[in-house]
């Protein structure tokens, strides 16, 4: 699992995967944000079956009386 995180340099966030830079953004906020969802991505990746039955929508079929 690749470990995420930010660093603020200047005015800047820059994002991290590991140890590498991938990324710079203006806000501290959207930093978090990318941070989630790549976390995210990643999981529903190694977990291809939780994932499915996680995002699908269960929908129940009315009883006719």
């Amino acid at each position: 699992m690749t470990s995420y995180s930010f660093i603020k340099v200047g005015n800047d966030y820059v994002v991290q995967a590991d140890d590498k830079c991938i990324l710079k953004v203006a806000s501290r906020r959207r930093a978090a944000q990318l941070i989630s969802e790549a976390t995210g991505l990643l999981n529903a990746v190694e977990a291809p079956e939780k994932a499915a039955e996680t995002a699908s929508l269960h929908r129940e079929t009315p009883k006719l009386p």
